[in-house]
């Protein structure tokens, strides 16, 4: 399968939650190797293929912008950060530009993803219907390559639930993806959690 010689990808990282079982401190700013998480993810994003790159931000925006100085992405800012994960991807979708022909979604708390998973995903990437998703070992996880046919229907989705509940619906359009790393399924939520993240790749 090859992609469209056409496609434009874009990127969007997720990155307004409360982090509330980490309260008081905020996990995107949290160091992992030295930097912080969501500044890891964003820089994945932009080593990629896709362009532009949204970062969304909502909770201790002023601290999660700090991480990011320096790095080629756009920051917008999500109000409604406090009604759940749907909410911070509407506000990612609405800040795309109108010609993209898809867009990875990634979640901001992802510290060991690769921009190797990210180049898989728009390699198989083949137009506005597609929806490519990496597996490891039989899993699925993150991030996710929306076609931009899909856009309207994530539109609609309410709640602190990310667009995965579209795969089953649209499941003939998904595309698995093959990867070697367990990093897809490595976010970090809790102190233990960051002691889990290992350097080579995911959760030890």
């Amino acid at each position: 399968m090859k992609r469209h010689p056409g496609s434009h990808v874009a990127g969007i990282v997720l990155a307004a939650g409360w982090s509330s079982r980490m309260a008081p401190r905020n996990k995107l700013v949290e160091l992992v190797e030295g930097e912080p998480v969501v500044r890891r993810v964003a820089a994945v994003a932009v080593a990629s293929d896709a362009s532009p790159i949204i970062v969304v931000t909502g909770h201790d925006a002023a601290a999660v912008e700090n991480a990011l100085r320096g790095l080629d992405v756009t920051i917008t800012f999500n109000p409604g950060y406090a009604d759940g994960l749907s909410a911070s991807l509407r506000a990612g979708l609405r800040a795309l530009p109108p010609n993209v022909d898809g867009a990875l979604v990634l979640l901001g708390d992802m510290p060991n993803i690769e921009a190797a998973t990210l180049r898989s995903l728009i390699a198989v990437f083949t137009g506005a219907e597609a929806i490519c998703v990496p597996v490891h070992q039989g899993r699925r996880g993150n991030p996710v390559l929306w076609g931009s046919r899909w856009f309207a229907e994530m539109m609609e989705i309410s709640g602190d639930i990310g667009a995965k509940s579209l795969m089953a619906r649209h499941k003939a359009r998904v595309v698995e993806v093959q990867v070697v790393t367990n990093s897809i399924f490595a976010d970090v939520d809790t102190p233990a959690d960051f002691a889990l993240i290992t350097p080579s790749g995911g959760a030890g």
